[in-house]
């Protein structure tokens, strides 16, 4: 005797035993209608535990309807439309059959069951003949108004509700009959009510939280974005956001249009820079940022991302005074004009009205940790210390809100890379000055384009 065989006895022996003690112990009258619903061993409802349709057995047991079938039993003969094991084990939808297995979804267990049960016999020999119109009969559901289409297909294939009858007359009893269906019937106010389920959780589902994420600009641990008005102020210190490198630095932010509605940082950098070129007098500098496009692209990316800078634009007599040793270092130009951006938004009467009440004045550079210092000189601003100061010479070329650039007369090093009066002194004397053409900045720039393989821009030729 195999395993579903020994179930469908032990399940058969409780059943008559549970019944047998229930009319014992209830009074007579109760247990006369009890003794009338009572089932023995070759009832229908025992072969169904003991076939080979045990899948709709074991979610009948789940649905608590025993008791139910049992009723029905008793007062006249039923008709069971059985799904095979396969159709509930691997073809069922995995989310419809979790749906009915929650305990809060047993009433549509109980109807989906149910549906499948008629209160009448019908074996194969009177199964209806209609071929065009199919006959209608009220199932045991709870919903009365549930009916199940039973025909005959003009193949001769018998065929209840959208599935077809693959195992006619499968088991016979007394007291029923059941029949094997190739898949399972769901009634309309059943998937209905899985649907509904299934909006309103995917309405009111929680996001999952994985594992914590590291910022790698800032190697801290990622927190929740929160909500800011657009336009507001970054929550981040301006060296947190900027790029480990200008050669692997990102694309800008969206501007206004996008989803961040940021400020359209890469037009703004564009637009300071043909300001200096109609200007006249800062093509160097101008060139640099049009070749070097990674500094230009993060600048751009960090107005974007709501901060503000102020650029110490260095003027062309400035830039030619830069000899070879200066530029030949790697990434010396843009540690160069790094030094010269100012993470904060100043004009040249901010800038002088600090000097003028502090005296001295420190502004932080994107070249971090260097800064440089601002003093009051001849009615204007000076910068830098010693000989490598830089007066403030052209001020607000360009004042937008997010961009200042401020013209100076000299380059600006930090206080360790100000060239000595020794070396100065122990150059050849007959040696003439620098070349004062333009272009000894670009063509150290355009050289190390050319060594990582970079297209050439039209500057460079």
């Amino acid at each position: 005797m195999d395993s579903r065989r020994m179930f469908g006895c032990l399940v058969s022996t409780i059943l008559i035993f549970n019944l047998s003690w229930m009319s014992a112990a209830l009074p007579s009258n109760t247990a006369a209608g009890i003794g009338a619903a009572q089932i023995n061993s070759n009832s229908v409802l025992v072969a169904l535990l003991d076939s080979h349709y045990t899948e709709l057995g074991e979610l009948v047991e789940k649905a608590l309807l025993l008791a139910t079938l049992e009723d029905a039993v008793g007062r006249q003969n039923i008709t069971i439309f059985a799904p095979r094991n396969e159709a509930l084990e691997r073809d069922l939808d995995p989310e419809f059959k979790r749906f009915l297995l929650e305990p809060r979804n047993l009433r549509s267990l109980q109807t989906l069951l149910l549906f499948h049960v008629l209160p009448h016999r019908i074996p194969a020999a009177n199964w209806p003949e209609e071929t065009d119109q199919a006959v209608h009969h009220r199932s045991l559901a709870l919903e009365v108004e549930d009916r199940i289409p039973i025909s005959r297909e003009k193949k001769k294939k018998m065929v209840v509700g959208t599935a077809e009858v693959i195992q006619p007359d499968a088991v016979i009893r007394p007291d029923g009959v059941i029949h094997g269906i190739e898949r399972l019937l769901v009634p309309r106010s059943v998937q209905e009510d899985f649907n509904r389920r299934r909006s309103l959780a995917a309405i009111s589902a929680v996001l999952p939280t994985g594992a914590p994420v590291v910022d790698p600009r800032t190697h801290r641990l990622k927190k929740p974005i929160t909500s800011t008005i657009p336009g507001s102020p970054p929550a981040l210190p301006i060296f947190q956001a900027m790029s480990p490198g200008p050669s692997i630095s990102p694309a800008p932010a969206p501007g206004p249009d996008g989803a961040h509605r940021h400020f359209d940082g890469e037009s703004q950098v564009k637009d300071f820079i043909h300001t200096l070129l109609h200007y006249g007098g800062y093509n160097e500098l101008a060139d640099i940022l049009v070749n070097l496009t990674a500094m230009s692209t993060e600048m751009g990316r960090l107005v974007s991302e709501g901060y503000v800078l102020t650029v110490l634009a260095p003027n062309d007599e400035a830039m030619s005074k830069l000899t070879m040793e200066q530029l030949s270092e790697p990434g010396a130009p843009e540690q160069m004009i790094y030094y010269h951006l100012i993470p904060e938004y100043q004009t040249e009467e901010s800038m002088y009205n600090a000097v003028r009440r502090f005296g001295k004045v420190k502004y932080d550079t994107l070249r971090l940790p260097h800064k440089i210092v601002a003093r009051e000189a001849d009615g204007s601003v000076k910068f830098g210390q010693g000989e490598g100061s830089a007066y403030l010479f052209d001020p607000d070329i360009y004042t937008d809100g997010r961009i200042s650039v401020q013209g100076i007369d000299a380059v600006l090093f930090s206080p360790e890379e100000i060239p000595s009066t020794s070396t100065v002194k122990t150059q050849n004397p007959t040696t003439t000055a620098a070349p004062t053409t333009r272009g000894r900045l670009m063509e150290v720039a355009c050289g190390m384009l050319g060594a990582l393989g970079q297209k050439r821009f039209a500057t460079c030729n």
